[in-house]
């Protein structure tokens, strides 16, 4: 490692490597909010295009080089990195680490595998660098504008970025939408989190505009009013909004819906997977989430859409009597459906920090979340404040206040939900998220059978509810329970 004495150094006070939409909207940012921005790409055409479009917006120090890139930028250095997630951004780090000195500070803002993130971070602390995982949402215009930023890693280099990264992130009442999450991975694993509700929250509005066209025959323009007045209550949220402006677009060359004429095949990039994997390995339940990811699976699949459509045909369905009490009904099931994957969320990464001693405040990603972020909602203030009253709370659905918003909305819930199936329309997240609810309140569930099935075929044993201890039947012998302790 080369010590900061044997060579000079420059005058910027933070580096991005990676000019695509995201790497390029942040150095603008950045550079707008007054700090001195050295840019770098592996291409020199996108530093060259950055600097000529935008070159005006702030005080920008391009290089060709990732050596000049280096030698730009004032020690200690905080470098921002925004390129793909894996190998892309282990390359780079591979490139930056023989330029660097020690305390100097590596922050990957893409969306990395948060294991990747450990990794990189224990391995990157032995040799004496800082690195800070952090999770950026909102988009190419959030890059820009404000985004929610979710930083990881050691806190007192995060107390070295605050100033900079709490300056450009989005601003709600006052409070920026940046908060350190946690040691290690926790910002990489909280974005992810944020990602996977993104996907529940994105499946479960189109399960609802599926329902009400289906069943309502109307017109997409016609169920975007419907949104509309959906984001003046309690659905007020970012995806509202947008999902009332697309339903309103027309297709330039066919004068159709704009939604008629896109491929009904969803693309994903791996972070709602990554949070169902999470989920899995660490025994949380999130249907909700995984159902949204599956059915962008599903979406995926025209072969065999087609071949069980041919088989099969489309469902018989029957048109609603009372179309206004309909779209009221979906609205109620959606606000229901969206609790459950917020709720879902939130447990998923309270687990996690307290299995890796993250000590995450999740009233914290409430605040950070209201602004700037793809999932920006108007109710987060309400689980910001339900967290506040009680930091120990493990569930959104045992607050009082989202409680008594489940119980008005249930009767509804279970119509829609229930319309659906019989006729035909698909509601995967919508029934995924009731099933969760229902299990949840359930006194006593089957997995009583299940347990005496696996006890039955692989010895596994159970518990008794009336007795401590572990026990077996000797179900091919005699029959007699024995204990297994």
């Amino acid at each position: 490692m080369t010590q900061s004495a044997e060579r000079p150094t420059g005058t910027a006070e933070v580096g991005v490597t990676g000019l695509a939409v995201m790497g390029a909207n942040l150095a603008r940012n950045l550079a707008s909010k007054g700090f001195r921005v050295a840019v770098h790409n592996r291409s020199q055409a996108k530093t060259d295009a950055l600097i000529d479009s935008h070159g005006q917006e702030g005080e920008f120090i391009p290089s060709e080089s990732m050596a000049d890139f280096v030698q730009s930028l004032a020690t200690p250095r905080k470098i921002i990195i925004m390129v793909k997630a894996g190998q892309p951004t282990d390359a780079v780090i591979d490139e930056l680490v023989p330029l660097l000195d020690a305390d100097d500070i590596i922050v990957d803002a893409g969306n990395a595998q948060w294991e990747d993130t450990r990794r990189r971070e224990q391995a990157l602390r032995e040799k004496g660098f800082r690195f800070v995982g952090t999770g950026v949402s909102g988009g190419e215009e959030g890059a820009l504008l404000g985004p929610s930023i979710m930083p990881g890693g050691d806190p007192a280099a995060y107390a070295e970025l605050a100033p900079m990264l709490e300056k450009i992130a989005a601003q709600v009442d006052g409070e920026p939408c940046c908060r350190h999450i946690g040691p290690d991975a926790a910002g990489h694993f909280v974005k992810m989190v944020h990602n996977g509700i993104e996907y529940a929250d994105m499946q479960l509005i189109a399960e609802a505009y599926d329902v009400i066209r289906t069943l309502t025959g109307a017109s997409p323009a016609e169920i975007a009013e419907s949104f509309r007045q959906w984001n003046t209550g309690v659905l007020d949220s970012y995806l509202i909004e947008i999902t009332a402006t697309v339903l309103d677009k027309v297709d330039e060359r066919t004068d159709k819906p704009l939604v008629d004429v896109i491929l009904d095949a969803a693309a994903q990039k791996g972070t709602g997977t990554w949070t169902v994997q999470s989920a899995l390995t660490l025994g949380v339940p999130t249907g909700a989430i995984a159902e949204a990811v599956f059915a962008r699976a599903v979406s995926s699949q025209p072969d065999q859409r087609a071949a069980v459509r041919k088989k099969f045909g489309d469902a018989p369905f029957e048109t609603a009597e009372d179309k206004a009490q309909l779209i009221s009904d979906v609205e109620q099931a959606l606000y229901a459906s969206k609790i459950v994957a917020y709720a879902q969320g939130f447990d998923l990464i309270q687990t996690a920090s307290k299995e890796f001693n993250w000590d995450i405040e999740p009233g914290d990603l409430a605040t950070i979340w209201r602004g700037g972020c793809i999932i920006r909602a108007a109710f987060l203030d309400r689980i910001k404040q339900a967290y506040e009253a009680d930091p120990q709370l493990w569930n959104l659905l045992v607050d009082d206040s989202f409680a008594a918003d489940v119980t008005g909305a249930e009767a509804q819930w279970r119509k829609v939900v229930g319309l659906a199936i019989a006729n035909g329309v698909p509601v995967p997240a919508f029934s995924a998220s009731l099933a969760y609810f229902d299990s949840l309140r359930r006194g006593r569930l089957p997995a009583a059978l299940v347990q005496a099935q696996r006890d039955f075929f692989g010895a596994h044993t159970y518990r008794r509810v009336d007795a401590e201890g572990s026990y077996h039947v000797e179900w091919s012998g005699d029959g007699a329970e024995v204990s297994a302790d």
